[in-house]
């Protein structure tokens, strides 16, 4: 059973390094999927707005491990 426990760990690891990137990650794709209909931008800036947020969230991810 501690085999089996090490291994789903593990593989839950190769995917989820860190639980609050993943989280962030979730929350705006779920935020954006929710709030960009309302504000029919239009023109592709729906794709921009989610780019950036997503850029923004892995620039504070790395910021956070580098402190570390």
């Amino acid at each position: 059973m501690n085999g089996l426990r090490t291994v789903l760990a593990e593989l839950w690891g190769l995917f989820v390094d860190d639980g609050r990137y993943a989280l962030a990650i979730v929350g705006w794709l779920l935020l954006a999927w929710l709030v960009l209909p309302l504000l029919q931008l239009g023109g592709g800036w729906n794709a921009v707005v989610l780019a950036a947020g997503l850029l923004a969230i892995l620039v504070e991810s790395v910021l956070r491990r580098a402190r570390h």
